[in-house]
């Protein structure tokens, strides 16, 4: 390393200049654990936006995630006396990862401190790649939490701090990645885009592509409720943000670096937010296109990017996405499913009160047409009225309007729900419970081909003669389609109820003597 090189890692932010932070990259030594990830074309995105989308692999590494260049570069330069002590880090999962292969391969003693919101599956994987080398301490609820807690290991013990974002080195190695996306591609580029957190990669890879390519623009995107950066840029100064959103944990930063800030508001384009019906919808559009899913922070640069390109169109240059981790609890791929079509406006999701009178559900049918429900909720509770939470699959916002045209010329009242977090989270899910109208109640479990209009016509099928009292259909993705129905049948007309089962065509099963039906919702 050169003396100028060397020089500018304890100086000033404003001291480190492009052509330091550039020559730390090149002599970065990252390739000792890391790979140079693939640049790959997402030939789906490429059409559908009529412009050239790459991916940039960083998720194929070894711990998957590029933050083991970063923590890899910073400890290997560690002096002997440093590397005896041992190192400290904070970290809500990835650099912990990085830092606990280092340690391991090393033979430094690590102490990892991590938020308890940290997903498990993380936390299993840093235990397992530093082993005997490595601590793990749980706490905070954030990474400023676990950095506060880290601090103070570090004043009691003499332990060097292995900063996740904002130190020389480790954005140098994390640099490496703006490196290899102009070596892999020569080619014409119009922008790269880049999750941030506490900006550690965008001003690595901002301050390179920009001194070698100026004409590239380099875009960061933020969760919308993790917004340090973007915030800090537009006012001039770093903010400490309240709170932060967990979903995008590996980004979850309460405050930015300032290094990392001092680079990218000398570097960075633009800045952009993305909600989490978008994250969630580029989890799914990068599972589609490399059968790999993402963690959310990972997806982050492609919800901006598609949100770049509905916003400006195409024009000539590729566009870089970087995939940044894969580090996804399984647990929450139900939610990322469930939201995914909503971040696509593939999903409109409406409260719809309907008489309560025979016929009104035959109206609600044909308002809806032969569109594809996605859910479908109701229980009886009044009567008078029907309140139905419904799910639709949807191409764009012009057909949820024109649901909402449909719904009123049947005067039925409707309430759009489809951005509304907290219908989407909690009140689709608690429709329900106990009826005292619910009388002569039967219970049944039927299964239909799960195919556009089949639930339409299922409902259009059932007898107008027996009232429906409660209905609960979900769409799981999945070849046949599964309802709950109850159905209001006098037992003098049972036989007659036997008849319609036996001619309608679908398989069946009484559930009406199920215990917990009769614990909760049994009248």
């Amino acid at each position: 390393m050169s003396g100028a090189a060397a020089s500018c890692l304890h100086d000033p932010p404003a001291a480190l200049l492009d052509d330091d932070l550039l020559r730390l990259a090149h002599d970065a030594r990252v390739y000792e654990v890391a790979s140079e990830s693939p640049l790959e074309s997402a030939a789906q995105l490429s059409v559908r936006f009529g412009q050239p989308v790459l991916l940039k692999r960083e998720d194929r590494q070894s711990v998957f995630s590029f933050k083991l260049r970063g923590a890899y570069n910073r400890m290997v330069q560690l002096d002997r006396a440093a590397r005896a002590r041992g190192v400290i880090a904070a970290s809500a999962g990835n650099h912990a990862q990085g830092v606990a292969m280092a340690a391991a391969k090393l033979g430094i003693r690590a102490v990892i401190v991590m938020p308890v919101t940290a997903p498990q599956m993380k936390i299993d994987a840093v235990r397992h790649l530093g082993g005997t080398m490595v601590e793990v301490v749980l706490d905070g609820d954030s990474y400023s939490d676990a950095q506060a807690v880290a601090a103070d290991l570090q004043a009691a013990h003499g332990l060097t701090f292995v900063h996740p974002f904002d130190d020389a080195l480790v954005i140098a190695g994390q640099a490496t990645v703006g490196l290899e996306i102009l070596r892999q591609h020569p080619g014409r580029l119009r922008a790269v885009f880049v999750p941030v957190g506490g900006g550690g990669l965008l001003a690595g890879v901002a301050t390179c592509i920009k001194r070698l390519r100026p004409e590239v623009q380099v875009i960061g995107v933020q969760a919308a409720d993790s917004d340090a950066m973007a915030r800090s840029l537009e006012a001039g100064s770093r903010i400490v943000l309240d709170e932060v959103g967990l979903f995008s944990d590996g980004t979850a930063v309460k405050q930015v670096g300032e290094l990392t800030f001092e680079l990218c508001r000398r570097h960075v384009d633009a800045m952009l937010r993305v909600d989490t019906d978008a994250l969630c919808a580029a989890i799914r559009d990068i599972y589609q296109q490399t059968r790999s899913v993402p963690e959310p922070a990972g997806a982050l640069a492609l919800a901006g990017l598609k949100q770049y390109l509905a916003a400006h169109g195409p024009a000539d240059g590729a566009c870089v996405a970087i995939v940044s981790g894969a580090n996804m609890n399984f647990d929450r791929l139900r939610f990322v499913a469930e939201r995914a079509e909503v971040g696509e406006q593939r999903e409109a999701v409406f409260a719809v009160t309907i008489p309560e009178q025979r016929g009104s559900f035959r109206r609600f049918c044909a308002a809806l047409g032969e569109r594809s429900l996605t859910e479908f909720n109701y229980r009886i509770g009044d009567t008078h009225a029907a309140h139905i939470f419904v799910g639709v699959q949807t191409t764009s916002r012009g057909e949820r309007e024109a649901l909402i045209t449909a719904f009123h010329a049947q005067d039925f009242g409707v309430l759009d729900l489809t951005d509304d977090e907290l219908a989407k989270l909690h009140l689709r899910h608690m429709i329900g419970g106990r009826s005292p109208l619910a009388q002569h109640e039967l219970l049944y479990r039927f299964e239909f081909p799960e195919r556009p209009g089949a639930l339409v016509r299922f409902l259009g099928q059932m007898h107008p003669d027996w009232n429906i009292s409660l209905f609960h259909y979900r769409s799981q993705g999945a070849d046949y389609g599964r309802i709950l129905v109850g159905l209001q049948v006098p037992p003098h007309e049972r036989a007659l109820f036997q008849r319609f089962l036996d001619t309608l065509g679908y398989p069946y099963r009484d559930e009406s003597e199920h215990p917990a039906y009769r614990l909760l919702l049994q009248g």
